[in-house]
């Protein structure tokens, strides 16, 4: 039954029908409307932060956390832009979230007003601008749907005054789910079962996009029935249990070694994940030409984006695997088992060899001083609660990072997974709004902290009580660490320079806990492993934020 009311009202009333629970934003002039009212919605928490990529960072981590689509309420055409880079990332990534921001009154064309959904197109699913109050149920309903089916992703609906004032007969009725369980044809099945049983040296990719469609038991089953060694393509989600004898961590082609383990195998399954993705350029084509390429995918648009595919299946990735793995079945025999269980027993090895190969290079300087990071992610894995989340966005100690913690289940480990630096902030308070009963733990780049620090405040200001652990050593050293890189394995320089990299250091320190401590966030700066335990201890049991800054060792 309709009922007559104003614009902001419907858009509040089908968010309240939609299920929503926070709204993150930061509001301007515009957005004023909307404020006013909701003092008349107490159901709806609106999580006030000082920055919008902030908001943009909470509203994309507690979307993949709770598994539907997030609302962020953003300014006009300034706060918009402001979170256009992780919008692209949410684009990128998959991550639905329904982003809306108040435009002017529509009629002020000739002077102020911005064509705001052309303005956010290329880093959206769907954009969109009301200027009639009667449009705001059926677009924030459409909205919802687009954001919420695969392929995932931000849509962005901007609102003028005048639609927001406007009185109307309104239809509140929210979007339905879209089951997105699509099954694979049999023949794409059967062209993968082939090739895969065919392989001698075959390995799995996998991705956040298995992670979403819930396919870790299916992606282990068939690594496990193949001897498969497993590998993850980049992302922050867990798409594959990391204490398995399989899995032996994230590829990148950075790493030389990676880029030549890519040039012994003869088919690469890749389940949900874009292949190869990289920031450098590694030439058009990754594979040698005997290796086969078999995507499986809920996105379309993902296969075949960076290499050839020789088989592509569009589909849910737990069904997929399920069918895989059933047609693989069909074709074993006995013959075969001695095969795999010798594949199988290589990688265990392999992995060994890679953790202890690890192990001894931190060793030497395991009582460094500053730190090593090696030294306060071992400490601290140790000291955090055994039901802990942890957000990762240690940016260029990821790697020493992923070795110490481990994780087994989708949502036990996250992270920011965007090009640019700065949402490990936001990322880390909206996944603890989806996770009142975890503890949270960021680890976070001082770099990356301090393109939106003003998140300490929000977390101060909303209570979220998660602890933001600051690997501080001082620089940019992810640039300089770029730098080599593409000295070194792109330009094939002699020598190279990132450790000299102009205008990558910090000459002026950040005391990061006495930032913390001026926004009404408990800051502690740790200089000594002895000091970790007790200051998570203490950072725990006081139920409140809190901030731990540890001074680390930069070196290359």
């Amino acid at each position: 039954m309709s009922q007559l009311m104003t614009g902001k009202q419907a858009l509040l009333e089908m968010l309240k029908a939609e299920g929503v629970e926070y709204i993150f934003g930061n509001p301007g002039t515009s957005e004023g409307p909307i404020i006013d009212l909701l003092g008349d919605y107490p159901e709806f928490r609106y999580i006030l932060t000082l920055q919008e990529s902030v908001a943009m960072g909470m509203g994309e981590a507690y979307a993949r956390a709770t598994g539907r689509a997030s609302f962020v309420s953003l300014h006009v055409d300034s706060g918009l832009a402001n979170g256009i880079a992780l919008m692209l990332d949410a684009l990128n990534t998959g991550t639905p979230m329904v982003v809306t921001s108040a435009n002017y009154d529509a009629r002020k064309v000739n002077e102020t007003i911005t064509d705001l959904a052309n303005l956010v197109r290329p880093v959206t699913k769907w954009s969109v601008e009301l200027d009639h109050a009667d449009q705001i149920p059926s677009v924030i309903r459409r909205a919802f749907n687009e954001a919420n089916s695969h392929p995932k992703g931000p849509v962005y609906v901007g609102i003028t005054s005048n639609a927001l004032e406007g009185m109307a007969e309104m239809n509140i009725v929210p979007s339905r789910p879209v089951h997105d369980d699509t099954r694979p044809g049999a023949d794409g099945i059967a062209e993968a079962a082939t090739l895969l049983m065919d392989a001698s040296r075959p390995m799995m990719l996998v991705g956040d996009r298995l992670s979403d469609d819930g396919a870790l038991d299916q992606a282990v089953e068939l690594a496990e029935l193949m001897g498969l060694p497993v590998y993850q393509a980049r992302g922050a989600e867990v798409a594959f249990p990391t204490r398995h004898d399989q899995f032996l961590g994230a590829l990148s082609l950075r790493v030389s070694q990676q880029r030549a383990v890519l040039q012994e195998v003869d088919l690469v399954l890749a389940v949900g994940s874009d292949p190869f993705e990289e920031l450098f350029y590694w030439g058009d084509v990754i594979l040698p030409a005997d290796a086969r390429l078999v995507h499986i995918d809920p996105d379309r648009k993902a296969i075949g984006r960076s290499e050839p595919t020789d088989v592509g299946i569009v589909g849910h990735c737990g069904l997929a695997l399920s069918d895989l793995i059933a047609a693989v079945k069909e074709r074993l025999s006995p013959g075969d088992f001695p095969e795999i269980e010798q594949r199988k027993q290589a990688v265990i090895q392999q992995r060994r060899d890679s953790r202890a190969a690890f192990e001894e290079s931190v060793a030497e300087k395991w009582d460094h001083k500053p730190m090593t990071p090696a030294r306060m992610m071992s400490e601290l894995a140790d000291a955090i609660p055994d039901n802990a989340i942890v957000v990762d966005d240690s940016i260029s100690n990821r790697g020493v990072m992923r070795h110490y913690f481990q994780a087994e289940r989708r949502g036990d480990l996250r992270g920011y997974r965007g090009q640019s630096i700065g949402g490990g902030m936001g990322t880390t308070m909206g996944t603890q709004c989806a996770n009142p009963d975890r503890p949270v733990f960021g680890i976070i780049g001082d770099g990356s902290a301090m393109m939106t620090i003003q998140g300490l405040w929000t977390a101060a200001n909303d209570d979220i009580p998660c602890v933001f652990v600051i690997c501080n050593n001082g620089m940019y050293r992810v640039l300089k660490v770029n730098f080599n890189v593409y000295q070194q394995d792109v330009l094939e320089l002699p020598e190279t320079s990132g450790g000299r990299l102009l205008y990558s250091d910090f000459g002026t320190p950040f005391d990061m806990a006495a930032i913390a401590n001026s926004m009404g966030v408990h800051g502690e700066r740790i200089t000594e492993p002895s000091q970790i335990k007790p200051a998570v201890d203490r950072a725990i049991a006081s139920g409140k934020p809190a901030l731990l800054d540890m001074v680390i060792d930069g070196e290359l």
